[in-house]
C-alpha cells in the first residue's frame, strides 16, 4: 500500500500543486500525493505553463481546502507545508499526522514583472521543488523517475 502525502500551502494554486505532481511522477510507486490549501484559490496559469515545460500537465487540477482533506478521514503518513518563510505564520498546520515537514518555497503569485519574468521565476521554484522531491525520495529509499 502506498504512503499518502499531503502537500499544503496557503492557496493550493502553485507550490503544493507542483510538489504533488512531482512526487506522483517521480516516486509514485511508493507514494500517493495530494495537495490542499488554507484558502483555496484558482490554479495559477503560469504554474500550469511552467509544469508543461517539463512535461507534466496539471491543467485539469482543481484546488482543495485543507478542511476537506481533513474531513475526508484520509490518514497521511506525511504532511508537508511548502509555504515561504515569510508566509510560515499563515501556513496551515494539519492536525493528527505522523510526520510533519516544512519545505519553504517562494510564492509564484507574488512574483512581479512581465509574463516572461514571472515564468522564469516560477521555473526556479519549480526546479527547486523537483530537486527537493528527488532528494527526499532518495533519502527514503524510494525509486525515482527523472
Amino acid at each position: 500500500m502506498k504512503e499518502k502525502v499531503l502537500f499544503v500551502c496557503v492557496h493550493n494554486s502553485a507550490r503544493s500543486q507542483m510538489a504533488e505532481a512531482f512526487l506522483n511522477h517521480m516516486c509514485g510507486e511508493r507514494f500517493e500525493a495530494e495537495s490542499a490549501g488554507l484558502e483555496p484559490g484558482q490554479l495559477n496559469p503560469i504554474v500550469v505553463e511552467s509544469m508543461a515545460e517539463v512535461g507534466i500537465d496539471i491543467s485539469g487540477n482543481g484546488t482543495r481546502a485543507v478542511f476537506d482533506a481533513w474531513q475526508s478521514g484520509t490518514i497521511y503518513s506525511y504532511v508537508v507545508t511548502v509555504c515561504s518563510e515569510a508566509d510560515a505564520e499563515g501556513c496551515p498546520v494539519f492536525p493528527g499526522i505522523a510526520k510533519r515537514l516544512h519545505w519553504p518555497f517562494d510564492d509564484p503569485s507574488r512574483f512581479t514583472g512581465d509574463h516572461a519574468e514571472k515564468l522564469e521565476q516560477t521555473g526556479r521554484v519549480r526546479d527547486a521543488i523537483r530537486a527537493k522531491i528527488a532528494e527526499w525520495c532518495a533519502e527514503l529509499g524510494a525509486t525515482t523517475v527523472a
